[in-house]
This record gives structure tokens, sequence and C-alpha cells, in this order.
């Protein structure tokens, strides 16, 4: 939450969408939590912050998850906004592999937060970098969780309850 609110501020937005997808075709169909999951965590984290709401477009698609797809659904839903992507550096990076990265260069702007060094920027990519430094990342999250270390500088406690509750990433 701690970078999507800096994207929100820095870039001045008027709300922010957060999607969770149903399968990331990255990942060779397997997920540390279920869709479900993931959609509970979101709709957690983000009540109270009435500039945040979560969508589950690619969850009721039940299909693999494609930016492409993604971002011509909401440019069609939303004709008029200018849409926005947060990613990290490391995604930023590897955004010319992604599919069709030339539609998303033509559909979106881009957010990175940085992940050590700034991200460079890329011919026909339009950018902004944030000015947010933040040791969060999933990969650690759930590292720590499976070793039962504390998450408290990185979760919210509703959505660490959730996690123990439902026994995630053990």
């Amino acid at each position: 939450m701690a970078i999507v609110r800096a994207a929100w501020e820095q870039c001045r937005l008027d709300r922010v969408i957060f999607l969770p997808c149903w399968q990331s075709p990255h990942k060779g169909g397997r997920s540390p939590a279920a869709p479900e999951h993931r959609l509970a965590m979101l709709e957690l984290a983000t009540a109270g912050h009435a500039w945040a709401e979560v969508d589950d477009w690619e969850i009721r698609r039940g299909c693999p998850s494609y930016s492409w797809l993604t971002a011509e659904h909401f440019r069609a839903e939303l004709p008029e906004a200018e849409l926005f992507w947060v990613l990290g550096a490391d995604q930023w990076q590897a955004l010319p592999r992604w599919a069709k990265p030339e539609r998303l260069a033509e559909l979106l702007h881009f957010i990175v937060f940085p992940r050590g060094t700034a991200p460079e920027p890329m011919a026909g990519f339009a950018h902004q970098t944030l000015d947010v430094r933040h040791p969060a990342s999933s990969t650690e999250v759930r590292r720590r969780i499976a070793r039962s270390d504390t998450t408290d500088d990185l979760l919210s406690p509703e959505v660490a309850s959730y996690i123990r509750r439902e026994g995630l990433y053990r």
C-alpha cells in the first residue's frame, strides 16, 4: 500500500484500481495463493482508502491474465481516462518480453518504483519513476511468513491476520 499510496500522491491519480489476476502467464500455472484469497487480501488492504478500489475483472475471466487485454478492457470502460500501470523496476525491465508490449505502450503510462537503481527509459514507453523506497516484495513477505517471522513492517494487521487464519504461504 505504501508504494501505491506514493503513486497516487506523486502522480496525482484520481483513483487506483487493484487488479488481482486469475493466473499469471509468467508463473507457469502456479500461484502462491488462490485468486479468491488474493482478492480478499486486497479488499482488506484497501478498506478505508477512498482513492483505492479492487476490481475482480481478471479473476472473473477465469483464464491467464495478459496485461494488454486488461489495458484494452479498461480503455473501453474508461475511454476518456489516462491509464497508468504501477510496477516495479524489475518488471519494467522485463516489459519488452511481455505479450504485446507495443499495445501496452499505446494504452498506458507506466509508474515505476525503483528496486535499487533508478529504471532506465525505454523507447516508446512513457514512464515516471516514483520517489519511494520500500523494502516490500511479495517474495520477502512469503519468505517471512513461511519462517514465522514478523511482517508488521510489510502488511496491515488485517491482511496478516487473514493470512494466518487461512494458513497461506506455509
